[in-house]
């Protein structure tokens, strides 16, 4: 794979859907409101997250906040649920991709 995820960014393959209902109606991807399910292909070593303290601390000139590094808790090959409008559209060597961010999932599939 061509692209290398940063931080705790995950590139996910999305499951194909169906646009058709039952009855033969398409629908139009605006209207299909309910979460998407996708496949990890490749993900993010982690972030960097403020230490909560830090937060209402004033910092002197030239002081840096403390922070933690957070690894990220998913593995590529599992399958995920993530909202609708999470994430960044990608196109890679043909393929329809999505890029999001780990507190953006919203649960795995076992």
């Amino acid at each position: 794979m061509g692209l290398r995820p940063l931080h705790d960014w995950i590139i996910v393959k999305p499951d194909s859907e169906l646009d058709q209902s039952a009855g033969g109606i398409f629908i139009p991807e605006s209207a299909q409101e309910k979460p998407k399910q996708g496949t990890i292909l490749a993900i993010g070593k982690g972030r960097d997250q403020e230490e909560k303290d830090e937060k209402d601390r004033k910092l002197k000139y030239g002081e840096k906040p403390a922070k933690t590094f957070v690894k990220t808790i998913l593995k590529p090959g599992q399958v995920i649920i993530y909202d609708q409008w999470a994430g960044q559209k990608v196109e890679l060597d043909g393929e329809d991709l999505v890029m999001v961010k780990e507190d953006e999932v919203l649960g795995t599939v076992e």
